[in-house]
């Protein structure tokens, strides 16, 4: 079973991928299927228009030649993937947000679903201009066209929650101006509320899983990705870790143009992943180290990670540089978290010992304590995990490492069902699963290629090993100045 379908997919792909051919021309004024009610009969339509469709295509291919039936298969995928992406892009919130995820982190997605999917990372379809401008004077009080010296109507980006405007401010500042879909809160919490499926399916992944935990982790992290303020306030504080970084940019905010359905920042410049995806190795390499880098020395050092990993959210510029972009899905750890982390990390990589991780991960609250399970088979399957940095070698992050890896995470209770009866993802520790799912997904669509070890071993503090690569010469002369001018602000 491949990972989209697992996902929720499989629902609106396997069994519902159908409804109405996508029309560019038509941009939705609103997110009209709000409600619980409204959102489940919308995915039902798409289940009965694809029972309709695959038994049109069966009929077809009866007395279809070979030649033939390939070619209504492939006409079949590609209508359908079309379909998906429109209604999921239509439906918005979490479960467009399925259809992000999934659009880049199995490789054995048939390759016009993973098109049209694609998509939704950063061309969903808009918000009407007229219902975008009614956004910004109901939060902003004035018109964008009286607000801004320059408004332009037409959106640079549109994804789950919101999309996004380029404007020129009145002091002649270049601006990206976020709006958030009207109905778009309502979309969510409807879609939460039907995480009960969830609880049934989960637990027969991970036998001991916290479902109440980890439904409220989510709901919290959601919820907070629903108010512009709260992600304002995280990209200011990521702006300011990063500040006179050599590759690393994050826009700053612009305070007073944003509010809790507005965020505007300094518009950045740079290349979307899916043009920088076709450099040279040698560029793709040097971006992919430094989303490396952003993602585990904010862990690490700062005691944070931006949780929304996805092709969508970054600009990339030659030389390694890349512009970090939706600050809406944060979590801060506490120094325990972090401490919880790195005593995993020593015996899993850095002095590999089963009985010491077992000890680590039971602490941690990964497996129940004195489980029936023997250390060597739950070292044997965490390796995957750490598989990347158990070797001092240059290794290539495929996309098929990538998935294998997904499905790892997903469907281990099929090669290791001892250790999954009683395991568990903490919920303090679920969002890092977009880790494994999701920044690994991407450096596997790039074919990162590195060193990952020496790389880790300069981002773990308990390791803090010298740079590897001129990215890290950079960084470590960047860091080294960033602590002396004021050595407490590197850690939360």
């Amino acid at each position: 079973m491949s990972v989209w379908r697992w996902l929720g997919l499989g629902a609106l792909a396997a069994a519902a991928t159908a409804g109405v051919r996508r029309r560019r021309h038509r941009l939705p004024s609103v997110i009209s299927v709000a409600g619980r009610a409204g959102r489940s009969a919308e995915v039902a339509r798409l289940a009965s228009h694809v029972g309709a469709t695959a038994a049109s295509n069966r009929a077809r291919r009866v007395f279809a030649s070979a030649e033939r039936r390939e070619a209504l298969d492939a006409e079949l995928q590609l209508r359908t993937a079309e379909q998906v992406a429109e209604a999921l892009g239509n439906l918005k919130g979490a479960l467009m947000k399925v259809g992000q995820l999934a659009s880049f982190v199995d490789d054995a997605m048939p390759e016009p679903v993973r098109l049209a999917l694609g998509q939704l990372q950063q061309d969903a379809p808009p918000m009407s201009a007229e219902l975008a401008a009614e956004v910004v004077e109901r939060e902003l009080g004035s018109a964008p066209d009286t607000l801004f010296l320059e408004w332009d109507p037409v959106p640079i980006a549109a994804a789950s929650i919101g999309q996004v405007h380029r404007a020129i401010t009145r002091d002649e500042r270049a601006v990206a101006v976020k709006v958030q879909y009207p109905g778009v809160e309502a979309a969510i919490r409807s879609d939460l509320d039907n995480m009960d499926l969830a609880a049934l399916v989960m637990p027969f992944v991970w036998g001991s899983l916290d479902v109440k935990g980890m439904t409220e982790e989510i709901r919290a992290r959601l919820d907070e990705e629903l108010d512009y303020h709260n992600e304002a306030a995280n990209q200011r504080r990521f702006a300011a870790w990063y500040r006179d970084h050599p590759f690393i940019h994050i826009p700053e905010i612009v305070d007073e143009l944003s509010t809790r359905r507005v965020l505007t920042a300094d518009l950045a410049d740079g290349v979307r992943f899916s043009e920088m995806e076709h450099w040279d190795q040698e560029e793709r390499d040097l971006a992919a180290e430094a989303m490396y880098r952003f993602v585990f020395r904010s862990l690490y050092r700062f005691h944070a990670f931006n949780g929304d990993p996805h092709p969508g959210n970054y600009l990339f510029c030659p030389g390694g540089r890349v512009t970090f972009l939706d600050f809406g899905l944060v979590k801060y750890f506490s120094s325990e978290d972090i401490a919880d982390l790195l005593r995993m990390v020593k015996p899993a990589v850095v002095e590999p010992n089963a009985k010491a991780l077992r000890r680590a991960a039971e602490d941690a609250g990964h497996y129940v304590r004195g489980a029936p399970i023997s250390d060597e088979l739950v070292a044997e399957y965490s390796s995957m995990f750490w598989k990347l940095l158990l070797t001092d070698e240059v290794k290539t992050i495929t996309s098929e490492y990538a998935s294998e890896l997904t499905r790892h995470l997903l469907f281990a209770h099929q090669e290791f069902p001892e250790v999954m009866k009683y395991g568990n993802v903490p919920p303090r520790f679920l969002v890092l699963q977009r880790i494994n799912v999701g920044l690994v997904a991407i450096l596997g669509r790039l074919n990162a290629t590195a060193n990952w070890r020496r790389i880790a071993w300069e981002l773990w503090p308990i390791t803090d090993g010298p740079p590897s690569t001129e990215l890290g010469r950079q960084e470590a002369a960047w860091w080294a100045e960033a602590c002396r001018r004021a050595p407490a602000a590197p850690a939360l």
